[in-house]
């Protein structure tokens, strides 16, 4: 382990950051590090402000956090930005083009818009212990940058959304919005379910509803203490809000056996 750190540590600032997060995203960092830092090199090319963009990020993380980093959570932020990287050639080729309007481009203090959203991401990346949601962090970077119907503020409000949410609640609105192509259950959830999973998937059901992020709203007591309506995962919709959290995140990407597990939670 020593002996990697040393070679981290051995490239340039921001190269060696995204590399780090080899122990997090596999050897995919070290690809996207190239794809960053080595101009002309790669077989694979990224919008030049796009580009500009996420080494300035990489490089300004590395160079100055925002306070004492563990090893393990400057990998974290390393990774979102390989995530970052990856999804954003995925985007390319689907033909999504880099906005145009001033997102990326710096401004007074040499400051984009962009970078406070990167900088938000980052350190959500760094605070997170699920590192599987590092993934979802970084693309969310990759998909502001071809989203010009969202601007900075819009973007940030969607990661404070998401950040308050458990890992769970993720994988249920992943659930939710792919329900066209993996249909949910129609058996009513329990109202008091007896096992802790169970409790606790119902319990982050509730709350993406509270939160305004799935319809329909919670059910509340009729009067005369006539029985509330059983919910079923199948009449479950992504609000407005809950579209804004999946779109970002690229929660189509969670992967299957995730939201199988989580479904059956609150069987």
């Amino acid at each position: 382990m020593i002996g990697v750190v040393a070679e981290y540590t051995e490239a340039a600032p921001g190269r060696a950051l995204v590399e780090s997060g080899e122990l997090v995203a596999g050897s995919m960092a070290r690809t996207a590090a190239g794809l960053l830092f080595d101009d002309g090199s790669a077989k694979v090319r990224l919008d030049d402000g796009l580009a500009r963009w996420l080494r300035r990020t990489a490089t300004t993380a590395d160079a100055d956090p925002a306070a004492p980093v563990s090893s393990r959570a400057r990998c974290r932020a390393g990774a979102a930005l390989a995530f970052a990287a990856e999804l954003s050639v995925t985007r390319a080729h689907q033909g999504r083009t880099v906005r145009t309007d001033g997102f990326l481009a710096p401004g007074p203090g040499e400051r984009a818009p962009a970078d406070e959203v990167a900088e938000a991401a980052v350190l959500a990346a760094r605070a997170t212990t699920e590192e599987w949601r590092v993934r979802h962090l970084g693309y969310l970077l990759a998909e502001a940058a071809v989203s010009p119907d969202l601007d900075a503020a819009v973007v940030l409000r969607g990661l404070r959304l998401a950040t308050d949410l458990t890992g769970r609640q993720w994988v249920l609105l992943a659930a939710v919005g792919r329900r066209e192509r993996a249909p949910l259950p129609m058996a009513p959830v329990p109202q008091d379910p007896r096992g802790w999973a169970a409790w606790g998937a119902l319990e982050d059901l509730s709350d993406l509803q509270r939160r305004g992020l799935l319809d329909p709203p919670p059910a509340t007591p009729r009067p005369g203490g006539a029985a509330l309506p059983r919910l079923r995962p199948v009449d479950l919709r992504l609000t407005r809000r809950g579209v804004l959290v999946h779109r970002l995140l690229a929660l189509d990407f969670v992967r299957d056996p995730a939201v199988a597990a989580a479904l059956a939670d609150l069987a």
